[in-house]
């Protein structure tokens, strides 16, 4: 990790990273997990809800990046030095997603290797390779055949004892090769909604960020450029709904119609940002997301230790012993507040204490490159 200004980014991409970071530790922290509004709630399997955005957009977002980050890298180095700085970023991420599973007990014994930094790692090398060794237009090849390799052996793969076709979560063949082929613990058990096969699919959502990216990069005029976006976003939602109907949109198995579906979601997302910011110069508005963006990975990994650590940590009370976050949640919010309001109230300060954390780094310019 390293400490420096950036140069020449593209401020809505950083907002729209922001907002998605954010998105993510609000509905990763509740005050209770069982007073919980169902939007902040991922799907039980098939279906959406907006929490399920979050993953797929920062994904997305790591293949639009790539379109700017790789091309200063090759700037400044061979292309030697550029894979080597691929593969220990890769490394570096992967290991931080182990920390957070390990942490803060290090039970190795019940290791969970699957994991959102585990995914992002394995996206990210495979992408960045593609980025700086094929064409935009082989790229887009890439991600199409992906997404149609994928729904061919999800549906006409047989899995032993189920046949063909199923895509329940038991019995779909997603979790079946997780079963062999995955190492440590699933995080339910019979399946991981980080797995191996269906991390496959995942390399077309940040295909796809990477192809927005060159878009953004080229030299049409910027009204242009955020009208394509959107028209882009309504023929991926549209798309995505019409594969849903035989092959249903569903984040734990990352189906070919989610990826569509978000990654239209995500160019809509985008483009609001890009109209706003870039390209009618609206940015007051902005800088918490701005602030949440330029340290998105290391807010991230901080707030899920911390959260961790809050967990760990254990008050005496009456009939027991609770943890020093439900203790937080009982005491300061639950006393107040319906229970619901308290558990979204707790999540939500939680984002604004990140955001004042990350902003005295902001202020003092420092950038921690992961």
């Amino acid at each position: 990790m390293a400490r420096s200004a950036p140069s020449q980014r593209l401020t809505s991409l950083d907002a729209f990273r922001g907002i998605t970071i954010a998105g993510m530790i609000l509905v990763n922290n509740p005050g209770s997990w069982q007073q919980v509004y169902p939007p902040l709630l991922h799907k039980d399997w098939h279906g959406w809800t907006p929490t399920d955005l979050v993953f797929p957009f920062f994904i997305f977002i790591v293949g639009v990046a790539m379109a700017f980050s790789l091309g200063n890298r090759l700037r400044q180095g061979s292309m030697g030095a550029v894979h080597r700085q691929i593969v220990r970023r890769a490394l570096l991420i992967f290991a931080l997603g182990l920390l957070l599973n390990l942490f803060p007990s290090f039970d190795f014994s019940s290791l969970r290797v699957a994991g959102v930094l585990q995914r992002i790692a394995v996206v990210y090398f495979f992408v960045a390779l593609m980025a700086l060794h094929f064409s935009a237009r082989a790229q887009a090849w890439i991600a199409g055949t992906i997404l149609i390799f994928y729904w061919a052996i999800m549906k006409l793969v047989p899995v032993p004892g189920f046949g063909a076709g199923v895509l329940a979560p038991e019995g779909n063949l997603a979790a079946y090769i997780d079963s062999f082929l995955l190492p440590g613990r699933m995080w339910q058990g019979t399946w991981d909604p980080e797995g191996l096969l269906s991390t496959i699919p995942a390399i077309s959502t940040a295909l796809l960020g990477l192809l927005t990216g060159h878009w953004l990069r080229s030299d049409r005029p910027r009204e242009t450029i955020a009208c394509g976006m959107f028209v882009a976003g309504w023929g991926g939602i549209l798309l995505g709904v019409l594969w849903g109907i035989w092959f249903p949109i569903n984040k734990p198995i990352w189906t070919s119609s989610f990826v569509l579906f978000t990654a239209g979601a995500a160019l809509q997302f985008l483009g609001v940002c890009y109209w706003l910011i870039d390209v009618r110069g609206l940015r007051r508005w902005a800088y918490p997301a701005v602030v949440y963006g330029m340290n998105a990975i290391t807010v991230y990994v901080a707030s899920e230790l911390l959260t961790g650590l809050l967990y760990a940590v254990r008050i005496p009370v009456e009939d027991g012993a609770v943890s020093l976050w439900t203790w937080l949640y009982s005491n300061a919010f639950l006393s107040w507040a319906e229970p619901m309001n308290a558990s979204v109230f707790m999540a939500f300060l939680y984002v604004v204490l990140w955001f004042l954390l990350m902003d005295i780094l902001y202020r003092r310019k420092i950038f921690i490159k992961i």
